[in-house]
């Protein structure tokens, strides 16, 4: 979890360093939808939640 954390920290980094902060929208999606996919695998609501998609 440690390494996840200093990812982010590098990837903020490197947004404000490259003046990139448009880059931040599509990333923060993106991490969301794939945490989404990944918690609702195993679980009841999955068949709906790919029904969206």
């Amino acid at each position: 979890m440690k390494a996840f954390f200093e990812l982010l920290i590098d990837i903020w980094d490197f947004l404000k360093t490259r003046k990139k902060y448009w880059l931040a929208p599509l990333i923060i999606t993106l991490v969301l939808m794939s945490a989404l996919i990944v918690f609702t695998q195993g679980s009841v609501i999955a068949p709906f939640i790919y029904s969206i998609f």
